[in-house]
This record gives C-alpha cells, structure tokens and sequence, in this order.
C-alpha cells in the first residue's frame, strides 16, 4: 500500500504561518485602539475574539492608552520576532522534506546513522524499503550504490532571458558529443519554464518585459543584489516550488548538473543538500558574464566554478567560493568556432559579397533589436566616396527573426554594396568574412569576435549584467563605444581608410583575449570530476504524485 500523499501534509505549516502573518498585519494596524494590550500572534479565531473585544472597549480605555505604549511596542517586537521565527520553521520543514523525485534516491540499505535494517522489507526514514539482500527498492525499482556506467547524463539548467544562457548550454552539449560521443548523454532544460508553477514559469517573458523598460529591469537587478535580499528570496521561493524543481531534476537522473544561469542555483542546491546528494552528484556554474555579474552566480556548495575572466573570479573568491573551486577558462562558445577559418574571399563568395571590399558586420541579436537601420543607413553614406564616386567598404547585416526589418533593407537601393540575412546558424562564417563588427555588448558574441580577431563597436548594453563588458573592451584595446549610428558609420569608415593601422592593431589585440578552447576545457574537466567518483548512484525517477 502507497503512503498518502505528502501533498496534504505540506499545507499546515503555510497555513498556520499565512495566519500567523494575518493576525500581524491586522495587530499592528489596530495596535493603537487594541487597548488590552493583546498583540502576541493567536489562531486566527482567538485573535478575532480579542479584536472585537478591544474595540468594544475602545471608548473605556481610551484614557489609558499612553500608559500601554511601551507595552505594546514590546508585543510589537515579539510579533515581530515571531514572524521571522515561524517562517524560518516554514522554510525549514520544506526543504527537509522528500521531494517527489527523491523518494527513492539513496545510495546504500542503512538509515541516516549507517544503521543497516536487518529486517526483511522494513521501511527506511526515506520512504524506501530493504528487500533483504542490500538493495534499496521503492516500487519495485532498485537502488544501490554501483560503479558508473555509460552513457553518464549531464542535465544544463538554463533560462531563456537573453540569447546568451542558451547558446552557452548549446555550446557545452555540443563539446560533450564531440569528445567523448555517447559515453554521456547531455540534456539542456529551461529549469523555471519547464519545471515551476505559474507565477515563476513566466521568469523569460518578466526578463523581456524589465529589459524593455530599463528603469524596472535596474531596480530589479541592483535591488537584489545584496545577500539578504536574494538569499531570503530564494528561500521563500524554494518553499512554493522545492517539490516541482526535484522532479524536474530527477526526471533526467543526472550525473553532473552545469548551471548557466545566475537562478539555477540556489534552489537545487537546497534540494540537493537537503537529500544528501552533494557529493553524489557534482553540480557546476558557468558563469556567462564577462566583467560585472550578479552575485547570485556565486554559491558556496559547487564544485566548480568556470569563469570567462580573472575579474569574474576576483568576484567569486569575493563572494566566499575557495580557489580550487574556481577555474578561468574562458566564455563557453560553440566548437566550430575552434576550427580553422576559411579563407575570406571563399566566405564572401559564398554569402554574396564583394570579394575585395572591406566588410563590416552588423548585428543586431537573434531577435534583429537595435538601432539596425539607422545604423546601415549611416554606414551606406559613410562607407561611399563621393569623391571617388565609389564604395570604401560594404556591409553585412544579420537581422535574425526580425523578418519586418529584413524586408525593409533589403528594398534600399544602397550606395554600397549590402548583404541583408536572417536568421544564421553559421555566424562564424560570417565573422570570418568581415573585418570588424558592430552589435551590443552580449558576452557570448563579443567573446566569439575576439575568437575571430574582429575590432567591435559597441553601440549599446543591457544596464547591470553587460555594463562590465563595455570597458572590459575599449580599456583592452579591442574596439570602441558609441550609440550613435552616424558616430559609428564614421568609425568604421576612418578603419577602412586612413586608420587600417588602429584596425589592425585592435585585431591582434582582440585574438590575445580569445579563448577559443574554453568549452573543450570546461568538458574535459568535467569529466575528470566524473571519473574522480568512485561510486555514483543509480537513480529511481519517481514522478507520480
């Protein structure tokens, strides 16, 4: 016989705790007309009681109200120190319960104290059960402790707030299949769209709104970026959603669980700890920003830390993480960027270009944003000499998913010759077809230009997460900052003309940064932690509620 449900058993605890923070609420509003003196936090029925009793002494005792003050400031500071005490044991009691997807993890027959059951089919604290012969089985489904065997699975938490975080994760499963084919099998999951409840699966469409508006999207960033803010966050979060996120987690019954996003790790960690599971499974972040980032990125219970650059570890270390937790290997791209490049007339040839002009390369991210057109507009002028009557230099503009502004460039007659592309999935080739690039300050795409000796004009970031990177790439001598497009068309016509010297120099510049190998080493690390385990559990993955 199953074990009713533990869903009715999570809803006293909230319950009496909403209550609790009612009769807070209503006590200090009323504090003042409740002339008993009666502030200490009651169920909800005696409170009431006592509530219609003061107001109908209101009028009697209203003489003695001053000789009460002290007293009730008193029960306003026990009320208060309540509050904090019974959502602290709100907290306490979910995280410590057994998820549904944790049932039945546990990595040898004893309890808790190493206390082996020595009777047949004895239930554990954990829900599970000895069958008499070692082995765990909950349902039917056995489980024990056995050395590793292939393919190992490696689940990416990732959120699709921004390009970055996806292209990022995408890059890590492609070098996994490239080095070590199928002896791991790697999934890539949005952790808060796929594996939350309504409100907290709507966390990509809130980023897009917040970015939009940039005043709500710093207020949401700088405002919780101290430690008790985020950390008291996280945890009253985790109590709402603690149970969905473990079976999102044990749905893939991984071996290693890389984190790509700033969010992804504190509630699993929670859960992981909470189940004795740490050092069962090794769980990594990777941090995607290259110069400023949200200390939400650093936690103290990884294993490993991957940063793009020694600032972003200067933070962790900052942040509390040990040294042999951090490694800086650079911005995780993806592998074809590791490849040789071709040869720029051959790429030109096949995108459409001009073989012989300069070409420069604009951006505007998968979604096409940006000042693109004013910006294409402006170089069409400037990249023309109307003395020569003749182009200095041509265009290529990636407009991604932006369909609409597509088909308005592409209906320019332009001065200049103008490529107009969509969506691409081979940008390496079309960085290897240009001489420098023009988009914002993205990590993922700056760290791919550099790969590429591309100079970059930033003409825009993301207030917060990509302030960083716009001095982490002028003060490095990599290319400049502007937001205004005719500026930028000026810019780019000096590097194709009289300043081919500052050109070239920004491009040996930008290759000394590049880290084309760093998500072959993020991976090879990996696996070496991997190997390191000697035994790793095998894993039964309860879903059904």
């Amino acid at each position: 016989m199953q074990n009713p449900s533990p869903v009715t058993q999570d809803s006293s605890p909230i319950l009496d705790f909403v209550s609790q923070l009612g009769d807070f609420a209503f006590n200090t509003r009323f504090l003042y007309s409740n002339t008993d003196g009666y502030s200490s936090l009651k169920s909800n029925y005696l409170y009431l009681d006592s509530f219609r009793g003061s107001i109908a002494q209101k009028r009697r005792h209203k003489l003695a109200a001053s000789s009460l003050s002290l007293s009730c400031q008193a029960n306003v500071s026990s009320s208060i120190f309540r509050i904090v005490s019974e959502f602290n044991r709100v907290i306490k009691f979910h995280c410590e319960r057994i998820p549904i997807g944790f049932a039945s993890v546990r990595s040898g027959s004893g309890d808790n104290n190493n206390n082996s059951d020595s009777n047949n089919g004895n239930a554990n604290n954990n829900g599970s059960r000895d069958d008499g012969c070692g082995v765990l089985v909950e349902d039917g489904l056995p489980l024990n402790g056995v050395a590793v065997e292939s393919p190992k699975k490696v689940l990416i938490l990732m959120s699709d707030t921004g390009g970055g975080h996806r292209a990022s994760a995408e890059a890590i499963k492609s070098a996994f299949n490239e080095e070590f084919g199928d002896d791991y099998q790697v999934f890539v999951t949005d952790l808060w769209t796929d594996h939350t409840p309504w409100p907290f699966n709507q966390l990509p469409r809130s980023y897009n709104f917040l970015v939009k508006h940039g005043s709500l999207w710093k207020l949401t960033y700088y405002g919780s970026a101290p430690r008790l803010v985020h950390q008291s966050n996280f945890a009253a979060t985790s109590t709402f959603i603690a149970r969905e996120v473990a079976k999102g987690l044990m749905k893939y019954q991984p071996d290693i669980i890389i984190s790509v996003h700033p969010l992804m790790q504190h509630v699993p960690l929670r859960i992981l700890r909470g189940k004795g599971l740490l050092d069962k499974i090794v769980f990594t972040t990777v941090v995607t920003d290259l110069s400023t980032c949200h200390p939400t990125w650093f936690h103290k219970l990884v294993t490993r830390c991957y940063c793009p650059t020694t600032e972003v570890a200067k933070r962790a270390l900052k942040a509390g993480l040990q040294p042999s937790q951090i490694k800086v290997y650079g911005l995780p791209v993806r592998p074809s960027f590791v490849k040789p490049v071709r040869p720029k007339v051959e790429l030109r040839r096949e995108l459409g270009m001009d073989e012989s002009l300069p070409a420069v390369l604009l951006m505007g991210g998968g979604e096409g944003m940006g000042p693109i057109e004013a910006t294409a507009r402006a170089l069409g002028n400037a990249l023309y000499d109307e003395n020569l009557g003749e182009p200095i230099g041509q265009v290529l503009v990636i407009c991604g998913r932006n369909q609409k502004l597509a088909s308005k460039l592409l209906s320019v007659d332009w001065k200049v010759p103008v490529q107009v592309k969509g969506f691409v999935d081979k940008i390496e080739e079309c960085m290897g077809a240009c001489d420098c690039i023009i988009t914002k300050a993205g990590p993922g795409t700056i760290a791919e230009a550099m790969i590429r000796g591309l100079p970059i004009i930033l003409n825009d970031y993301i207030a917060g997460q990509e302030v960083g990177n716009v001095p982490y790439v002028v003060e490095n001598g990599c290319g400049k900052y502007s937001k205004s497009p005719k500026e930028i068309a000026n810019i780019a016509a000096q590097w194709f003309g009289p300043k081919t010297d500052e050109l070239k120099a920004m491009s040996q510049n930008a290759l000394k940064l590049a880290r084309p190998d760093a998500v072959f080493k993020i991976v090879h690390d990996l696996h070496e932690l991997v190997r390191q385990r000697n035994l790793v559990p095998q894993y039964s993955c309860a879903t059904q509620i």
